[in-house]
């Protein structure tokens, strides 16, 4: 049974509600981070409503506060949010073909994990209308986090401001640790990863490389690596 643009949205709507929430708890954590790095609420909002991507924020704080080149921004960020471009192709094969082009621009401005998640595990072809709604909760719950964690990080009393911090870590270690359970290669990456971090942080040597620049190279080399020496094998259990 093919089900309305409409119907499809407002179950997008429906299935969305979850997404905001926990985007909602997150996003304080951004706004926090955001006030500290001297942002307004307006700005934070503002950056979350246009970006929708936590790691790419977060990691933008950080070159924020760092006063870091502009090349620097952008080059992290492209690296940090390359994941999207390949959900957006995949997205963008599971789109019913009888739909404009602007329908793919428009699903791309709210590509995230979770939005990409419910999306691609829809039956057939993926009515945009559905993906509209998702995004129609879970955008605007990361910008209202966002605003929250700036207005709220200067009204709450600094204990707890620091106990909510946490909440990114947290959020971190719920992405790496249950793919790091399923494979040894990963978790060994994870731990390469958090060494060459440590020592890059505190090795007088590489004090004169900047913050974000740190990351673009921690990241292009090690996942460089990776890829070369425990390169992943194309499954053809469907071909059979």
């Amino acid at each position: 049974m093919v089900q309305t643009n409409s119907a499809c949205y407002r179950r997008g709507l429906k299935d969305g509600i979850p997404i905001a929430l926990g985007y909602i708890a997150v996003a304080f954590t951004l706004g926090i981070a955001a006030k500290n790095s001297g942002m307004t609420a307006f700005q934070a909002t503002l950056m979350s409503l246009t970006n929708n991507t936590s790691a790419g924020e977060f990691a933008a704080l950080g070159i924020i506060g760092a006063a870091s080149p502009y090349i620097e921004m952008a080059i992290s960020q492209a690296i940090i949010n390359l994941r999207y471009l390949l959900m957006s192709c995949s997205l963008s094969q599971k789109l019913d073909p009888s739909f404009p082009l602007i329908h793919r621009f428009l699903i791309g401005y709210g590509v995230t994990d979770e939005i990409f998640g419910v999306s691609i595990g829809q039956p057939g072809n993926l009515n945009p209308f559905y993906t509209y709604g998702v995004i129609s909760m879970a955008a605007p719950g990361w910008a209202l986090g966002t605003c929250l964690g700036v207005v709220m990080g200067g009204v709450l009393p600094a204990r707890i401001v620091r106990a909510l911090s946490v909440a990114l870590y947290g959020m971190f270690l719920a992405v790496v640790i249950p793919p790091a359970k399923k494979s040894r290669i990963l978790a060994g990456v994870v731990a390469a990863s958090m060494a060459a971090s440590f020592l890059f942080a505190n090795i007088p040597i590489f004090s004169f490389i900047s913050s974000g620049m740190k990351i673009i190279i921690l990241t292009v080399v090690i996942a460089g690596i990776a890829a070369i020496l425990f390169p992943l094998k194309e499954n053809h259990a469907d071909e059979e």
